[in-house]
């Protein structure tokens, strides 16, 4: 059987805004998703809501439920009691562009910055060869749907505004490790990520895997090992004297 929820949503735009209180109706099986979009089409048709897929693959409708970064369409109404109160942000990290959608045009410049895919010259991609245990290292990382929730909770950016330059964000850190432990890649990308992209801003904190939709250890597999090998390359006296001497190999 169905209920009424107490929903406050946030309604503005980059200037001004606030949060507005609905009651709306749930039934049995809903996500916010779903309360969402009865709520445009019974009480307010011009609330602003990005989404896609409603299957937890497309990354579009991030949002902040409760303070927690979350998607919308994952999120099941059946996780809160009936006299709680929903309270529906938009990801704070990112300008609002109006009620709940955000410019998250920043991780695309982020994204831009880095270079791609780099394979030993010569080699073409039908001759391609890897151990399976590569394979499923860098599957764990594809598994991102560029939802942006671990960007919009990482505090370095969340809380700092002036950081955003200098610092990619554990998602682009991510694809950087990704890249770095590919063993077809041969650009070094440690001075890189050091210098250019901020890895040395994260302090380890885990809260961009503890959002993350897709269960990936962003922190664990990626993040630390990629500081690992920047300590290794600027501290370790064997591989200074080894990349003085002779061209980094795999």
């Amino acid at each position: 059987m169905g209920y009424q929820a107490s929903f406050r949503v946030w309604r503005g735009d980059s200037e001004d805004g606030e949060l507005r209180d609905y009651t709306v109706e749930v039934n049995e099986g809903e996500v916010v998703l779903d309360i969402l979009h009865r709520l445009q089409a019974t009480q307010t048709s011009d609330l602003a809501v990005r989404w896609n897929c409603k299957a937890g693959k497309c990354g579009s409708c991030s949002a902040e439920i409760n303070g927690r970064p979350r998607l919308l369409c994952m999120t099941r109404m059946s996780t809160f009691t009936e006299d709680e109160v929903i309270t529906v942000t938009p990801m704070r990290t990112f300008p609002v562009i109006r009620d709940l959608v955000c410019d998250v045009s920043f991780n695309y410049t982020k994204a831009r910055e880095i270079p791609s895919f780099t394979p030993p010259e010569g080699l073409k991609p039908g001759e391609y060869r890897m151990q399976q245990v590569d394979v499923e290292r860098s599957q764990e990382f594809r598994k991102c749907i560029e939802c942006f929730l671990c960007q919009d909770t990482c505090h370095v950016i969340r809380d700092h505004e002036e950081n955003k330059e200098s610092f990619a964000g554990p998602r682009y850190l991510m694809r950087i490790a990704e890249l770095e432990m590919h063993p077809l890649d041969v650009a070094d990308r440690r001075e890189e990520a050091q210098e250019e992209h901020g890895l040395g801003y994260c302090n380890i904190t885990k809260c961009c895997s503890e959002v993350c939709p897709e269960g990936i250890h962003i922190t664990d597999n990626a993040l630390i090992p990629m500081k690992e090998r920047v300590a290794d390359q600027k501290y370790d006296p064997i591989v200074w004297l080894g990349n003085k001497l002779f061209r980094r190999g795999r």
